[in-house]
């Protein structure tokens, strides 16, 4: 900053623009090199890592390369040194003709950001064409009768380098009659003219031959030469002259071939033959015959397509010349419009062709040049999407374009994009071109798998196979290759102390539910779970639905028959029942339980078999023993009775039970009657008495301790009474009726009594036994571990109630 200081404020001025004006040129991203035509292939041209302030390495890391549009690529980059150079020969005169200054244009892209720099080259000429002629052996005609000073125009040559490289003068051999002048012209070149210097005589010498020669300042100096021979005529000291000095035409672009567009004129002051015009296309090298000259009308019209991208303008050189071969020359310009005959064209730099669907905002899709060949209104350009698509246009500079997204893709609702970009000229009418770009969204794992509904329940039979399936849950995720690859398990959960992966598996795979053992219904009726679905992906989700189980009954269980309950001796029970009992008299009641459930517990009781028919029933539905008549005395004192228990099962179970009933109106009478109806013979008489007697006996000393029991029973209610009263709501409001819990149902029971006789005047005094009355179905097995109170028979206290003892299962 102290050397600034030093400085002349006029040259701190000067600096701060040059610095300012390389910044500009900086940042408008635009690189110039100039490069001379001719050279090797491989030529340094200019650096570009030093340019764009990048190392070499850089650059290649960077995948910088050349974009350029329609043409031969002319230069190329060396990737070690970071420099441009040429791809091969660049011939000036083929790439830009005669204009000047001539310049390449193309622009250099960084991938990585997808930077465009804008690169321009001019190409300088070198001398490397020489002058020539249209003509090489042209004939002149002049009239012997020519003063001197007569200018005779020549053909003039032409040299296709620019500057100093082209034409820069005539000179002519010597000799005696002639001498050569050079005109510039309007447009710049220069014109030979032959002057006549000494009259000519054609007796004297009727030909003269002449040599032309043209140079360009070039170094070296290159020439060509035209040999000119010059016929000495008799008269005709008159050529043409053209109505105008030059002629301009405007013919659009898309005029017919075949039209005319220009006629041009040129008069001769002689008369006769020597006032004959003729008219000619002077021919330069390379020219091509887009337009064609009627000799003798000078009508010009157009033989080719005109085509304004290709030449903006024409100039034609017509010479007019008389009968005797004098002639004058005039210039015709023809100006091509440009009519809008070129749609747009779409130049892809860059495209991917697939995203993600989490692509943040912004995300560069593709890189392309839009370009129109038209010039003016008609190069105009507009680009368009349409506007349901999530992307958007950016422009760039020169006329390239960014395709971006402009809000977050979702693949599962739209999993590819067809994008249609429309690119419009302004001309009238418009011209259009569209360019398709199909475009991939890749999934990314942002769906859990979903069950279509959060519980399940499903129903097995038990008693199922080992492996049976019991059904399929099927998750679904929208997602797609392994992010939608959903696999199945069970979560981890204890059952009745035991792992629930022991009682059922599922398949990851389908999601097939199966069972790894046989299931008893009477053991459970019903299992949870919950079923894990998860996919592949990474992270992988999952969601979970839940399973209820319940297992459907089957009839794999026979009634069970409570009582009578057999004798661990073998020997069978025996009822009693009065001889004067009426008909309808409850002898017994037969009770039995099903360990199944529904209509295979449901039981029937029936009598199969009985000694006396149609002495006694059984209940349906109750199991209950009744006369179905008065006993009579001829009635056999032992009777038997085969009862069968049948469930409502399919196939229905049935369990059988034989009752013996004995027929007494007192005890020492069972005991009489039945031994007189022994048979010697038969030793199982004195069997039956022995057991009769010791039952009565058994008889008596329960039905004391019952006595006893229950008297205890009152007196310890009493005293809880007293301690219960703030307890109303509790046990003191149970119902009066008995119930006895087995198996899970409440079994109601009642209470009834047989009368036995003890003494011969049994009917003024007897003793009443209370029994138990079972109902058909009692409660579950753990109720069943529990002893209900005993209450007093109804004879013996007042409160009638009784509790029986519950019978373990």
């Amino acid at each position: 900053m102290a050397t600034l200081q030093k400085l002349p404020q006029s040259r701190m001025l000067i600096l701060l623009c040059a610095l300012w004006a390389a910044l500009w040129e900086a940042s408008a991203g635009q690189i110039r090199y100039s490069v001379p035509e001719e050279i090797d292939k491989g030529s340094f041209v200019g650096s570009i890592a030093k340019d764009l302030g990048l190392e070499p390495q850089a650059l290649t890391e960077r995948g910088i390369r050349i974009v350029s549009r329609g043409r031969s690529q002319l230069f190329a980059l060396n990737p070690r040194s970071g420099s441009l150079v040429t791809a091969g020969r660049i011939d000036r005169e083929e790439l830009c003709a005669q204009n000047t200054p001539c310049l390449v244009n193309f622009n250099l892209l960084l991938e990585d950001k997808l930077t465009i720099y804008s690169v321009e080259v001019e190409v300088t000429d070198v001398n490397d064409n020489a002058p020539r002629f249209g003509v090489e052996d042209p004939e002149l005609k002049i009239s012997e009768t020519t003063t001197p000073g007569f200018r005779i125009p020549l053909k003039s040559a032409h040299d296709a380098d620019v500057g100093e490289n082209t034409l820069q003068n005539y000179k002519l051999n010597s000799n005696d009659h002639f001498s050569l002048d050079v005109r510039t012209g309007a447009d710049g070149n220069k014109y030979p003219e032959l002057v006549l210097e000494r009259a000519l005589d054609r007796e004297e010498e009727a030909v003269h031959h002449l040599v032309l020669t043209a140079s360009d300042g070039g170094d070296p100096v290159r020439s060509g030469t035209c040999r000119i021979r010059v016929k000495i005529l008799d008269v005709n000291d008159n050529a043409p002259v053209f109505t105008q000095p030059e002629y301009r035409v405007r013919v659009p672009e898309n005029t017919p071939v075949g039209t005319r567009i220009l006629t041009v004129t040129a008069t001769d002051a002689d008369e006769g033959y020597n006032a004959q015009v003729t008219y000619f296309h002077e021919h330069a090298p390379g020219d091509t015959d887009t337009f064609e000259l009627k000799s003798t009308s000078g009508d010009i019209t157009i033989t080719k397509s005109l085509d304004y991208e290709k030449a903006k303008s024409h100039e034609i050189d017509i010479e007019a010349q008389d009968g005797p071969g004098l002639l004058t020359r005039t210039k015709v310009i023809v100006t091509v419009l440009d009519v809008n005959d070129n749609a747009p064209e779409f130049y892809m730099t860059s495209a991917t062709a697939s995203v993600p669907e989490d692509a943040p905002l912004g995300t560069v899709i593709a890189l392309f040049n839009v370009h129109d060949r038209d010039s003016g209104q008609n190069a105009v350009v507009t680009c368009s999407l349409p506007e349901t698509l999530p992307f958007r246009l950016e422009r760039s500079v020169d006329s390239y374009y960014r395709l971006v997204t402009t809000r977050a893709l979702d693949r599962e609702q739209f999993s590819s994009y067809n994008i249609t970009v429309s690119a419009k000229d302004g001309g009238s009418p418009s011209l259009s071109t569209d360019a398709h770009l199909l475009l991939q969204v890749a999934d990314i794992n942002d769906n859990p798998p979903s069950f279509p509904r959060g519980a399940y329940s499903a129903y097995i039979p038990e008693n199922n196979p080992r492996g049976a399936s019991i059904l399929s849950l099927l998750a679904y995720d929208p997602d797609s290759n392994d992010n939608a690859h959903v696999t199945y398990s069970l979560a981890e959960d204890t059952f009745q102390g035991a792992p629930l992966s022991s009682y059922v598996s599922i398949n990851s795979d389908t999601g097939v539910l199966y069972a790894l053992r046989s299931f008893d219904y009477e053991q459970f009726q019903d299992l949870q779970l919950w079923v894990i679905a998860a996919d592949s992906g990474n992270p992988p989700l999952s969601s979970n639905a839940s399973l209820s189980l319940f297992l459907v009954d089957q009839n794999d269980n026979m009634p069970e028959i409570l009582y009578p309950a057999l004798p661990t001796d073998g020997s069978t029970g025996v009822e009693l029942a009065p001889r004067s009992a009426d008909p309808g008299y409850l002898v017994t009641k037969v009770v039995a339980v099903d360990k199944d459930s529904g209509q295979n517990a449901w039981l029937s009781y029936r009598l199969l078999k009985a000694s006396e028919p149609g002495l006694f029933s059984v209940g349906l539905h109750t199991g209950e023993v009744r006369t179905a008549r008065a006993l009579m005395d001829r009635d056999a004192l032992k009777q038997s009775l085969v009862v069968a228990v049948q469930d409502h099962g399919q196939p229905p179970l049935s369990a059988t039970v034989t009752l013996t009933i004995a027929i007494a109106d007192n005890i020492p009478e069972v005991l009489a009657d039945l031994g007189s109806i022994r048979t010697p013979a038969d030793s199982d008489d004195s069997e039956l008495t022995l057991y009769l007697v010791v039952a009565v006996a058994v008889v008596s000393c329960v039905f004391l301790a019952f006595v006893i029991a229950l008297l205890a029973l009152r007196l310890r209610r009493w005293h809880m009474a007293r301690m219960l009263q703030a307890s109303r709501d509790g046990l003191g409001g149970i119902p009066a009726s008995h119930f006895v819990g087995v198996d899970g149902v409440r079994a109601f029971l009642q209470t009834y009594s047989h009368e036995v006789s003890l003494t011969a005047d049994s009917g003024k005094s007897h003793i009443i036994f209370p029994q138990p009355n079972y109902a058909d179905t009692l409660l579950s097995q753990e109720s069943c571990e529990k002893n209900d109170f005993l209450s007093a028979p109804q004879s013996l206290l007042d409160d009638k109630r009784e509790e029986t003892p519950q019978v373990k299962k």
